[in-house]
């Protein structure tokens, strides 16, 4: 049974682990930890932090902070003790036989909040992909009290173990999820291919969970998709058109929010959500300014983004929730605004720079094209400005100027008919 299940909200002891070597900073990961499991509708009692020299491989911290923990459980009555590091199966097992309550850590906390928000068939098997691939491991037993006696031919003897039987029924589980998300890819691989035979440029809102990716989409789309003070609000990504200045309409993709540490049995479950961040022409990163840790959430949403395999793809930085922010912002790299999404002249301004990025590597080329390929002729006049044509003969000559991703998007037989080209900045 999830957190999300139960119909009173659980009483919780967080606990947080780090060692003397690294930069774990246990106020600000455990107050992320804190909103995470109000998410998932517990209330936070208290919270214990040990610093250590190295990680107890048994249970993760020392032997005497494990039985403090399990007084506090017992005087006040806990429910729940969520441990801010990914436990090993060896530590989970040993934590659950020593607290008389429910024993998790942060990726079992962020998975049961994926399963909470999951709302398309799609998502909802991503989840539970994830949820099966962390737990299979992490699977235990207690002996004898396990096994099970069957009757009959085929049967007799000690029988097996219950823990066996669950392992083969969680990997037949995982097996069957992993073909059924393999006809939900094919059938995204088929839209992503009509929409690159439009030709219709994408963009990707990207960002750390609750930066406001879901208000910008609403705002400049009139996405009508949920938005809520809360980490992972939304789940689902949702793709809407966008036209700008210019009068081109593109695509706006909203994907799901980052974190630190996010665990990479999400990331993989989702990879095929998670492409079109990989298939887009300009990443929208949009970053909470009231944070007390911008710099950190950037750094980490950065690092998902590389993952991903996203990280070379144009990035325009959107400081976001500038109407609630100081005047000191984070430097960065590249490309960045500063808007408020509930302005409308921060929009048009955003707009603004979106159209030019869009168009600011532009590629010059001359194609000669036979008559009889006229499908091909028009595909080259849709996509691009064309500055003049001739016709010679049977064969048509095209000289046009268009995006550099356009360029590198179209096809090897449409190349193969342009004679010259050179890319320079619009």
């Amino acid at each position: 049974m999830t957190i999300s299940e139960t119909f009173d909200r659980e009483r919780a002891v967080l606990v947080g682990c780090g060692i003397k070597e690294d930069s774990y900073a246990p106020e600000s990961s455990l107050s992320e930890l804190a909103r995470l499991a109000d998410t998932a509708r517990a209330d936070v009692i208290t919270r214990l932090v040990q610093i250590r020299d190295r990680f107890d491989p048994s249970w993760m911290i020392g032997r005497g902070k494990v039985e403090e923990i399990a007084r506090i459980v017992e005087e006040r009555e806990i429910d729940l003790v969520i441990f801010d590091r990914e436990l090993s199966p060896k530590q989970l097992a040993n934590l659950e036989d020593a607290f008389p309550c429910k024993v998790i850590d942060r990726t079992q906390l962020i998975l049961d909040i994926f399963a909470m928000r999951a709302q398309t068939k799609e998502g909802i098997l991503q989840v539970e992909l994830a949820q099966l691939e962390y737990t299979l491991p992490r699977l235990t037993g207690r002996g004898k009290e396990l096994s099970r006696l069957g009757g009959g031919i085929g049967t007799r003897g000690p029988g097996e173990k219950k823990l066996e039987t669950d392992r083969r029924h969680i990997r037949r589980r995982i097996h069957h999820i992993k073909k059924e998300l393999e006809q939900v890819a094919k059938h995204r691989q088929l839209h992503r291919s009509r929409r690159r035979k439009m030709d219709m440029l994408q963009l990707a809102l990207v960002g750390y969970t609750n930066a406001g990716k879901s208000t910008l989409l609403n705002r400049l789309t009139g996405a009508g998709v949920r938005r809520e003070d809360r980490l992972f609000a939304t789940l689902d990504p949702t793709s809407r058109l966008l036209e700008l200045p210019s009068g081109e309409k593109v695509i706006l993709t909203d994907t799901v929010g980052f974190i630190r540490r996010l665990p990479h049995h999400l990331v993989a479950a989702f990879r095929s959500t998670l492409e079109q961040v990989r298939e887009a022409d300009l990443l929208l990163h949009v970053v909470d300014t009231n944070h007390p840790e911008v710099a950190e959430q950037m750094e980490a949403v950065e690092g998902v983004l590389q993952e991903l395999g996203a990280s070379q793809i144009p990035i325009l930085t959107v400081f976001n929730k500038t109407d609630c922010a100081g005047e000191e912002l984070v430097s960065t790299e590249g490309e960045s605004i500063r808007i408020s999404a509930f302005s409308d002249s921060n929009l048009e301004r955003l707009t603004a720079k979106v159209d030019e990025m869009l168009h600011a590597a532009q590629v010059h080329g001359s194609a000669e094209i036979p008559v009889s390929k006229g499908e091909m002729i028009s595909d080259l006049y849709r996509v691009a400005d064309v500055i003049q044509s001739e016709l010679s003969g049977l064969t048509l000559r095209i000289d046009f100027r268009l995006p550099l991703r356009r360029y590198e998007r179209m096809s090897s037989e449409m190349k193969s008919c342009i004679r010259r080209v050179y890319e320079s900045q619009k």
